[in-house]
């Protein structure tokens, strides 16, 4: 049987929230799937040459060649990013620049389904994120809107079935740098109140979001009823 599904996540983070996720996702669906982790292999920027336009394929000698035929092969694509400065993080984004050279004048892509995982800082006391007065972490929450919306609107260019769209809550770098109970720009005293000590203990697992743990089986669901 050949590749149902490709997981992709552009978290550098070993063993990140944003793996766990996608796996799990991969793993709810019950078909063949293959998990790739972007940071482990080299995909660099479209260069805009245009040499892929006679044959659909990159001419950039990386490791974009190989990773086009998994995408190729897959009916669906699971895609996981995270929001560093607020923005879609660099592997991804690279990932999505590539997706070019298969998209144009053939749309190769066209007819799969999608599903999108984001991840960014959150906390349950930042209220409300529409709210004037927005706490500044608040703010960067809603970069998981965004980001989520950005690659939302990448993969319905490449004629792609976006089914759904998860978020989950990752973990500021602070907590586990060495120097976040001091840093004057540490996230850990806006997030979890002045005086906080760092600590991984502070991390907040994929595993334990329940509102997640639901979504991702039922996207893994519709994806079996979907390809089967």
């Amino acid at each position: 049987m050949s590749m149902k599904i490709l997981g992709l996540s552009g978290s550098p983070i070993k063993n990140s929230n944003t793996d766990r996720a996608v796996k799990a996702i991969l793993d709810a669906s019950g078909l063949k799937s293959e998990f790739v982790k972007l940071s482990d292999i080299n995909v660099r920027p479209c260069l805009a040459c245009k040499r892929c336009v006679p044959d659909n394929i990159c001419k950039q000698e990386d490791d974009f060649q190989a990773l086009a035929l998994q995408v190729r092969e897959a009916e669906a694509l699971v895609l996981g990013a995270y929001c560093p400065y607020g923005q879609i993080d660099a592997f991804t984004k690279a990932f999505l620049e590539r997706l070019w050279s298969i998209r144009h004048v053939n749309n190769l892509n066209n007819g799969k389904f999608a599903v999108i995982v984001t991840s960014g800082v959150a906390n349950d006391s930042l209220g409300e994120i529409n709210s004037k007065s927005m706490n500044p972490m608040a703010t960067k929450f809603l970069a998981v809107f965004r980001v989520s919306t950005a690659i939302e609107t990448s993969m319905r260019m490449e004629r792609m079935d976006v089914i759904g769209s998860i978020k989950i809550r990752g973990n500021v770098p602070c907590l586990t740098c060495g120097e976040g109970t001091n840093c004057k720009m540490s996230g850990v005293p806006v997030l979890f109140g002045k005086g906080t000590i760092a600590s991984s203990e502070l991390c907040v697992k994929m595993e334990d979001q329940k509102d997640v743990l639901e979504e991702i089986s039922r996207m893994g669901k519709i994806l079996h009823d979907r390809l089967s």
